[in-house]
């Protein structure tokens, strides 16, 4: 058996692990590559191995870093099922099309204004190939084996950070490989803490904070602090949010928030995302992965006013009141908050607030740097709004976090890979894995397949 590294290598994007037994080739996550312009032009080249002569995909979760890659692969000659949890299913729907008909809209936009260097500007995949995709998603139970490949047993297992997000377990020729996924914290505010890790000879666990602890303060104050201020200086709160997990974490705060007295209860809330608002209804659906009762989940949807069109969107632009608006994508890398940013980034009243890891190469981390300017939709915009960052909001484990999920394990792995992080986070992992546990354990490069004894 042979494990090869077709992405997270360097980066927290583009996700995608290939173990090959014999003939039979499985994908674990399908991810986009985001960021840095020489990573985002990896979604353009050459698949490294036939897609057709792949088995099987097992998607971990639904963020599109994870599963936004399907829709090429189909479209490129995949034939086969895309095994996942019911709630990354659900999701999937909702993601997939929405990142194709941004897609679709980017490219639109750039042939009719021009900028694009390619004449004329082409979507990766459009809203009609996402939707051939969703075709091949498989349901099945989380803790029940199933059989990606013959001679392969597979089984799936919550971690925590989003809805359906699991970590995953294979096991072929008496060797056990586990992929954490995207872990989740022990105490997130909404998400149940991420299942135990079990025995396993193999290991490829994320390091997305493997360097960091999140911060101790109470990110509620910090984030009734951001308004209460901006709305005092008569400006406006932007913050990009991821669409799924993000944004009703923001809400169920804002919420809370409000009937505290923490932040002005009359001040306008705008929830300018419908993926967002269609994957808030899934929590009901889906509760037992949550600490939310329905009683909660029903509130999500009443602390902000859903934007529901683009001529809505563009009306909020115009305001000049002091008000939230929470909008994705949560890097600010596309979708609607790019308009946000352009109309009120400008404004020294205003507050840009982030809420979520910053992909290096990402609008999002240039912002968080101190540039005084951003590019968006080819053009230069001046940063004068305050850019602020509540990093206790994060769906991933940190450093510490990691290690103590790690620490439970019955036995010591043969060899963990350390990946899905910068490389100054994984390195940092891997130190602490290595002298703290004993574990063999090492960062893999981009394209490295390695064999599994």
């Amino acid at each position: 058996m042979t494990l090869k590294f077709l992405g997270a290598t360097g980066t927290v994007t583009g996700s995608k692990y290939l173990l090959r037994h014999g003939d039979d080739q499985v994908l674990v996550d399908c991810g986009l590559f985001q960021g840095y312009k020489q990573l985002r032009l990896r979604n353009w080249d050459a698949f490294p191995v036939l897609p057709a002569a792949i088995r099987s995909v097992v998607l971990t979760h639904a963020h599109l870093d994870h599963s936004g890659f399907l829709p090429v692969l189909v479209g490129a000659g995949f034939r086969g099922p895309v095994y996942c949890t019911e709630a990354t299913r659900d999701l999937s729907h909702i993601l997939l099309p929405d990142s194709g008909r941004l897609l679709e809209e980017e490219a639109l936009y750039a042939n009719r204004h021009n900028f694009s260097k390619h004449k004329p500007a082409l979507p990766l995949y459009s809203e009609a190939d996402a939707l051939r995709a969703l075709e091949h998603l498989v349901v099945v139970p989380v803790g029940h084996e199933f059989s990606p490949a013959p001679g392969m047993t597979a089984r799936l297992q919550l971690a925590g950070h989003i809805l359906g997000a699991a970590s995953v377990s294979l096991r072929c020729g008496g060797r056990t490989i586990l992929f954490s996924g995207d872990l989740g914290r022990p105490h997130d505010p909404i998400m149940r803490p991420p299942t135990p890790l079990g025995a396993c000879d193999y290991l490829v666990v994320e390091s997305t904070y493997g360097d960091r602890r999140h911060e101790p303060a109470d990110p509620r104050g910090q984030l009734a602090a951001v308004i209460s201020k901006t709305a005092a200086r008569g400006g406006v709160t932007v913050i990009p949010s991821f669409a799924v997990g993000r944004a009703q974490e923001l809400l169920h705060e804002i919420g809370q928030l409000k009937r505290a007295g923490a932040i002005p209860a009359a001040l306008p809330v705008y929830l300018n995302s419908p993926m967002a608002v269609d994957a808030t209804r899934l929590y009901i659906k889906h509760h037992e992965q949550h600490r939310l009762d329905e009683r909660a989940c029903r509130e999500l949807g009443q602390v902000a006013h859903i934007v529901n069109s683009v001529e809505e969107s563009m009306a909020l632009n115009r305001r000049q009141t002091p008000m939230v608006i929470i909008a994705a994508s949560g890097m600010a890398t596309g979708g609607r908050v790019l308009h946000h940013l352009k109309a009120f980034a400008g404004d020294a009243r205003n507050t840009i607030l982030f809420a979520g890891f910053q992909a290096a190469g990402t609008r999002g981390a240039r912002l968080l740097a101190g540039e005084t300017s951003v590019k968006i939709h080819g053009e230069y915009y001046p940063v004068r709004a305050r850019v602020e960052m509540i990093g206790n909001l994060s769906a991933h484990a940190d450093g510490d976090e990691t290690m103590d999920w790690l620490s439970h394990a019955p036995a010591a792995p043969r060899q963990v890979f350390v990946t899905h992080g910068e490389p100054a986070a994984a390195d940092a992992l891997r130190r602490r894995i290595s002298e703290q546990l004993g574990w063999p354990c090492r960062v893999p490069e981009y394209l490295e397949e390695v064999v599994l004894e």
